[in-house]
């Protein structure tokens, strides 16, 4: 009879970074990222299958971003669909705003 308990593998963090390559630095940056942010074995295991396979050519950026979104800790702030409203005022408005705003601090 064989013993069917053979020892699992612990994943290991791939070191395959290629820092002259720009678009794979940074995404391998956002792997390593997710690496240290996540403990369990099964994710690191998808991780590093993630990693693999674009270092490969397998798939391409597009699709390793949106399979690892998932682990990602830091993607709160990030990118954002979406126009940003950017407020102006005429220099003469945004003098008499200051102005204004200078006196009311100096007499409160």
């Amino acid at each position: 009879m064989e013993d069917s308990t053979e020892p699992t593998k612990i994943p290991v963090k791939l070191e395959i970074d290629r820092p002259q390559d720009f678009k794979f630095h940074l995404a391998y940056d956002v792997y390593s990222k997710a690496w240290d942010a996540n403990s369990s074995d099964p994710v690191r295991v998808k991780l590093n299958e993630l990693i693999t396979s674009l270092a490969e050519d397998e798939n391409g950026y597009q699709s390793f971003y949106s399979q690892i979104q998932e682990y990602r800790q830091d993607a709160g702030g990030g990118f954002r669909m979406g126009r940003t409203r950017i407020e102006t005022a005429s220099k003469r408005a945004w003098q008499r705003t200051e102005n204004r705003e200078g006196r009311n601090r100096r007499h409160h």
